[in-house]
């Protein structure tokens, strides 16, 4: 007899790898051991050599489907022991790399079970089984075991025990098991008398009634109305001060999907999937789904019920019908957190719905919804959190240390750094608001002490005002600033596990240059040891200090200002355009000849939110990125009617003089989706051409692209084409955000390098 110890590395905590490894055993003729060590599972095999070689195998090649498995080990050990049978044992406490599960959508079986009047836990809103239901956002500490989850609260009975502990069930050692008799409950919150089953009709009967309901989820609370009612839309627009921009979808089912949204190879698979995402789909004009979710969008961001409470709230057995299609927004007002708790909603939401529906399970770390779009046939994300976070990016580099990566002030995720394994944290939110900043306090705190790890040094954003500064400062750990820019192409190129140097292309909106100017257009060679500014758009004058993120006239101005040098030209101009009133354009005179509130920018998003006004698209913004979003719907749609490329003109590739053709061509009335399309074709060709250059002067033929622009589908698939032509290699975003909701993996990645090259 062969005695064998494994571990196992990756996600196999809360996934049912050890019931799966215990019936594995049974079949192989195992005896021995399976335990949850924490930063891995530890296995015990004792057989016939050939039976331990297909049980370890079998282990590795055919593992639960919510698992990852990032390494498997084995050595045969001389002991002289016998085991009896195959036990799971108590969960023992290892140092080590952790392996964080994110929440699992409700799997199939359960969902058949939660609408079958013989089942148990007929209709109950929290059903889970070993392969699905919450994990993260119910996590005290590792191991993964129900009395180090908020689920410890409610003991179970002893129907579910049972479940619990007989290998022969689909709930063995499941840690959120329990059903009506022994599980959490929802109510109404101030109305805690109407409870379960009233509780859930008093909801669906508010939202059939064109009423808003904030309704607690698994993360966090969402705002809920009907997306067939445009009165209902309308009324949650006005409250939550949220004119256009776009209202996420919960769809009851694919056949709903279907008729509002084209699908495309893949999507169906991500968006039945056990993670569950917003998927950014093209909307069919045909659907019923009101223009008002998202107006003048040609996408809608929609998803799949992933919690039992959602799918209840679809279908439940009142006599009551509910619309197939709901908005189901973040519960949350401007700026502040996704609500997690009843006093929090009481306090932040009460003005903006009509019913609170909430349940006594706690949440320990909030998670907003994953939101992706779609690029050359697979994800490209917008916002990484519930179904993805923490799983971790596992980058080939012997580092050794623990580092944290703060994030970004907008969108902000921060990165906690183990060796060479890097864990981004769920969404957080925009660092604009006190409460925001309080929840990243309290989930830094909280991530790294499942994740035992203890930062040794903290990198943050160059700025000196920044909040995340504040707060990486208030941490008593050594800073290590890493430039705004630089850090997007790490993330880059930690995603793509690339080590070598590259020239990276980071646009965004603003980052603090180390001039002290502000960047956002920045052509760099960079690799984990530093970078090197090599090239940038054409730097410009950016008057009118934050309001000029928002309002894209101004720039318009400044550079139609600084093209024509004549005041009366630029005062024509405005005019026949339609900029701004006279007492603006006047304010914005006695600031740039004074130099007054006027600052250097190389700032891609304003060159964007420029162009924007000039075609008369958007002239503000009411959220970010707003303005360039409407400048790409409306180039893509002249491209899509026109069918073809347009040639780019011979001119040479400065955003200066980009912009006065645009501008020229504009004043002699030009299509505005033809000139839409046309820069960002040219934009594209500029990144090219700087590429070339760069190319030349360095020999590097590999360009990362990263930074906030690069949401944008149409200047990312002409850049990429113009880069492969020219012979580069192009590293893209996938997984993780192009935008500032990826940058904290490149903040840990470079005090990583820092800490192991000191």
């Amino acid at each position: 007899m062969a005695l064998f110890q494994s571990k196992i590395f990756g996600i196999v905590q809360g996934v049912g790898f050890r019931p799966f490894v215990a019936r594995l055993a049974t079949k192989f003729q195992i005896l021995g051991s399976v335990c949850n060590k924490g930063p891995y599972v530890e296995v015990y095999a004792q057989g016939s050599e050939k039976a331990v070689d297909k049980f370890l195998t079998a282990i590795e090649q055919e593992p639960p489907e919510r698992s990852s498995i990032l390494k498997l080990t084995r050595q045969r050990l001389d002991e002289d022991k016998h085991y009896q049978d195959f036990q799971i044992i108590e969960s023992t406490k290892e140092k080590g790399s952790i392996f964080v599960s994110p929440d699992i959508a409700t799997c199939d079986k359960c969902r058949a079970e939660l609408f079958d009047p013989q089942n148990k836990r007929y209709l109950h809103p929290f059903i889970n089984c070993t392969a699905c239901g919450p994990r993260l956002t119910i996590l005290d500490s590792m191991p993964y075991d129900r009395e180090r989850t908020s689920m410890g609260e409610f003991p179970m009975c002893p129907s579910c025990q049972a479940e619990y502990d007989s290998p022969s069930t689909r709930r063995y050692d499941a840690q959120p098991v329990c059903c009506n008799d022994c599980g959490p409950e929802v109510y109404i919150i101030g109305e805690e008398n109407v409870r379960g089953a009233a509780a859930i009709t008093r909801t669906r009967q508010t939202i059939i009634n064109g009423g808003i309901v904030a309704i607690k989820g698994i993360g966090g609370f969402h705002l809920c109305c009907d997306a067939t009612n445009e009165q209902a839309i309308l009324r949650l627009r006005q409250l939550k001060h949220r004119p256009v921009k776009p209202f996420a979808i919960m769809a009851r089912d694919m056949a709903a999907i279907n008729r509002e949204c084209f699908v495309e190879d893949g999507q169906e698979e991500i968006l039945t999937g056990h993670q569950k995402p917003i998927l950014l789909l093209k909307r069919k004009m045909t659907g019923q789904i009101q223009d008002v979710v998202a107006p003048g969008n040609p996408k809608i961001g929609i998803m799949l019920p992933y919690a039992p409470l959602h799918m209840l709230l679809f279908a439940y057995p009142d006599g009551l019908t509910m619309p197939d299609t709901l908005i189901m927004t973040s519960g949350n007002p401007a700026g502040a957190p996704i609500c997690r708790d009843d006093k929090n909603a009481v306090d932040a939401l009460d003005g903006f719905c009509d019913l609170m529906l909430s349940h006594n399970r706690k949440i320990r770390i909030r998670a907003d919804d994953t939101v992706m779009d779609w690029l050359d046939g697979k994800p490209y994300m917008i916002r990484r959190s519930r179904g993805y976070a923490p799983l971790p990016f596992m980058l080939k580099n012997d580092w050794h240390g623990a580092v944290l990566g703060i994030g970004g002030e907008l969108k902000n995720t921060f990165c906690v750094g183990s060796d060479n394994i890097f864990y981004p944290s769920p969404y957080v939110g925009d660092m604009s608001d006190l409460r925001t900043m309080q929840a990243l306090r309290e989930t830094i705190q909280r991530l790294t002490a499942l994740l035992e790890c203890q930062p040794q040094i903290v990198a943050c954003d160059m700025h000196p005002r920044y909040n995340t500064v504040t707060i990486a400062k208030e941490l008593g750990l050594p800073l290590f600033p890493v430039q705004h820019h630089y850090a997007h192409i790490l993330s880059c190129m930690a995603e793509n596990d690339y080590d070598e140097p590259v020239i990276g292309v980071s646009f965004d909106g603003t980052g603090y240059g180390t001039d002290g100017t502000i960047w956002g257009g920045e052509i760099l060679q960079a690799d984990y040891a530093g970078f090197k500014r090599l090239d940038s758009i054409t730097p410009f004058r950016q008057a009118g200090g934050d309001k000029a993120s928002r309002e894209g006239w101004r720039i318009a101005i400044s550079l139609i200002y600084d093209l024509t040098q004549d005041k009366e030209e630029t005062q024509k101009i405005t005019h026949q355009l339609n900029l701004c009133q006279n007492s603006d354009l006047n304010a914005m005179f006695f600031m740039l000849d004074n130099d007054i509130n006027v600052i250097q920018s190389t700032s891609a998003g304003r060159i964007f939110d420029a162009v924007s006004a000039l075609l008369g698209i958007r002239n503000n913004s009411t959220f970010e990125g707003e303005a360039s979003m409407y400048l790409e719907f409306a180039a893509q749609k002249w491209h899509d009617e026109h069918s073809g490329n347009l040639p780019v003109p011979a001119i040479s590739f400065n955003t200066d003089k980009i912009f006065a053709l645009l501008l020229q061509q504009r004043l002699a009335g030009e299509d505005c989706g033809k000139l839409a399309y046309l820069f960002h074709a040219c934009l594209a060709a500029f990144i090219g051409a700087a590429c070339q250059k760069a190319g030349v002067h360095t020999g590097l033929n590999t360009v990362a692209l990263s930074g906030g622009v690069f949401q944008n589908h149409l200047l990312t698939e002409l850049t990429t084409a113009r880069l492969q032509e020219r012979g580069f290699t192009v590293l893209r975003h996938s997984l993780l955000p192009p935008n500032d909701g990826g940058i904290c993996l490149g903040q840990a990645a470079a005090a990583m390098y820092h800490l192991n090259h000191k």
